[in-house]
């Protein structure tokens, strides 16, 4: 299996290296994501500039580009075949309304809309708890392992949210975990014609059932989304 790896947070962010472990144990890995942090750009993708491509090891590239515009290269400009793209594992939680805004989800639909099944994994990060980098592998392999065990269906992407901090390593995976229905916390602090973006994840709406309250209460949670194929 040849699996192409992305993300949102940077080429040399910690997520992606923690992906590479993971997708080690299920094929052949190569990585191409963006040359710097790209978070909450959405599906954006770049067609009036040109994308400066940069090798750093064979296999390993970095763009000057949107996670979207990374997947685009991989799969048309390189024109490389891969049978699954990975993106993550994103610092920070990817929940309900999160997946209109995330560059890490972006790129797995950008995979499913060129007709390669795609799996975004995303971290959900509870300050002051520290990152536990080998705990996401492992969760992260569970998720992996029980999707590809899952028929696919063209066009088929897929959105892991990891707990944190996670007293069971063994803890639950729901894969066909509906997505929060309620908007984000929104708040904002102002200095004069000034606005600082204030609102905390952790107020965010949770419904019983779905993603966010399962993912706060421990679960790894897996929706499946389509791209129309």
């Amino acid at each position: 299996m040849r699996i192409l790896i992305t993300n949102d947070d940077g080429f040399d962010a910690p997520g992606l290296t923690a992906l590479r472990t993971a997708a080690g144990d299920f094929g052949e890995v190569a990585s191409l994501a963006p040359a710097s942090q790209q978070s909450y750009v959405g599906h954006r993708v770049s067609t009036l500039t040109p994308l400066r491509l940069t090798e750093l090891a064979p296999g390993q590239f970095h763009l000057d580009g949107t996670p979207a515009d990374c997947v685009r290269v991989a799969l048309r400009g390189l024109q490389q075949s891969f049978d699954w793209v990975l993106s993550g594992i994103n610092h920070g939680g990817n929940l309900g309304a999160d997946v209109y805004t995330s560059g890490t989800v972006a790129a797995a639909r950008e995979a499913a809309l060129l007709g390669v099944p795609a799996i975004a994994i995303s971290q959900f990060h509870r300050r002051p708890h520290p990152d536990d980098w080998p705990t996401s592998i492992a969760l992260a392999k569970r998720a992996i392992q029980q999707i590809l065990a899952t028929p696919t269906h063209p066009g088929d992407y897929w959105n892991v949210n990891l707990p944190h901090p996670v007293a069971d390593p063994h803890s639950v995976a729901l894969i066909d975990c509906l997505i929060e229905p309620g908007p984000l916390d929104v708040a904002f602090s102002r200095l004069g014609d000034d606005f600082l973006y204030a609102g905390r994840y952790l107020d965010r709406a949770a419904t019983p059932g779905y993603d966010v309250e399962n993912c706060f209460a421990g679960s790894i949670t897996i929706t499946r989304f389509s791209s129309g194929r």
